[in-house]
């Protein structure tokens, strides 16, 4: 008799038995994430005086275990504005595939437009909307395990300012010249804040100097978080568009100066 499985990958029911899917159907509560399970760490944002730059690792962890080397944690939206996801990894999968949506319904609409730049949603009303999004689903009691952050700028006008705002779990928002999530908000925020503490000081602030201090906080963060990775995404988002890098890779890196903490390695008495 021939033992081997059916095509579809389940045991032949004259075999085994028929399969019984019983237990798939329930009539009990709707149930929603408890907790995130697959999380992203930090990512970190500044302003300059001509847009934002935003960076995250390439990491995402599986609890404790440093599991998938290559989840992409920011992404581009129309072209105008940059989302960084730090949390659970499917609730980012599923605000991914919403926005794409979003960006379809967007351009669809205003294809035909006098002046479809003008009509597109700016940063400031992509957060406004994943605000309202977010807190919604706090609301349903099934809250998507994000902090977000949003690049780009208040409007389509050629008087926009460069925008950076965040949004969490709950639906609670706020706007800062630097931002960050996860560890970031700990070891990153505060070198940001020595070059833009106030508006003022983020517009005196070029590009070069933006990407510098965000390239210095990846770093510190690769040394302090132990759930972090050397391989980072890094985008910058000007009125000429979002300049994305997915794989860029911390130089010049060493655990030689390990050796000389206290509680390294094995101990002699």
């Amino acid at each position: 008799m021939d033992h081997r499985p059916q095509a579809w990958g389940r045991p032949r029911d004259d075999v085994y038995g028929a399969y019984d899917d019983s237990y798939l159907q329930t009539s009990g509560p709707k149930t929603a994430t408890q907790s995130p399970v697959v999380t992203g760490t930090s990512v970190i944002a500044i302003k300059f005086k001509d847009g934002v730059v935003m960076a995250a690792d390439n990491l995402a962890s599986y609890g404790s275990l440093a599991r998938f080397t290559d989840v992409k944690r920011l992404r581009p939206f129309l072209s105008t504005s940059v989302v960084g996801f730090g949390g659970d990894v499917s609730d980012m999968q599923f605000l991914d595939r919403h926005l794409a949506e979003l960006a379809v319904d967007e351009s669809y609409e205003h294809e035909h437009s006098e002046d479809p730049a003008r009509s597109q949603l700016s940063a400031a009303n992509l957060h406004k909307y994943l605000s309202k999004l977010m807190y919604r689903r706090r609301n349903d009691f099934d809250p998507l395990w994000n902090q977000i952050l949003v690049a780009g700028f208040d409007g389509s006008s050629a008087s926009s300012k460069p925008f950076l705002a965040s949004v969490d779990l709950r639906g609670t928002t706020f706007t800062s010249p630097s931002l960050a999530t996860g560890f970031g908000a700990m070891l990153a925020q505060p070198i940001m804040r020595r070059y833009a503490a106030t508006e003022e000081d983020a517009a005196r602030l070029s590009r070069d100097e933006a990407v510098n201090v965000v390239k210095e906080c990846m770093k510190v963060l690769f040394y302090r978080d132990a759930r972090s990775l050397d391989r980072y995404s890094i985008a910058v988002v000007t009125k000429d568009g979002v300049e994305l890098s997915e794989d860029e890779q911390l130089e010049k890196q060493s655990w030689a100066f390990a050796e000389r903490i206290r509680g390294y390695g094995t101990q002699t008495v």
